[in-house]
């Protein structure tokens, strides 16, 4: 079976192709059809994917605004999300 992780650079994938090919490792790594030696490669190669993936959701999270209701529950205006 030939490995699903690609040379694309990780950097400049977006978060659905980030994550489809982190799936397909997943996916490969499971099935367990693949020789220990490329094992480990794809499987470094997927944390490096998880790691980019966490950081396009944080990215996302901090793009995101509530909406602030005045009085009469209208919105009034929106403000950045605040970070936990």
């Amino acid at each position: 079976m030939a490995s699903v992780a690609s040379k694309r650079d990780i950097s400049k994938m977006n978060f659905e192709d980030a994550l489809g090919e982190l799936e397909g490792i997943v996916q490969q790594l499971e099935d367990g059809d693949v020789p220990l030696e490329e094992s480990i490669v794809i499987y470094e190669r997927g944390d490096q994917l998880r790691r980019h993936c966490e950081g396009k959701l944080k990215e996302a999270e901090l793009k995101v605004e509530k909406i602030v209701l005045g009085p009469d529950g209208q919105a009034r205006s929106t403000e950045p999300v605040e970070e936990s």
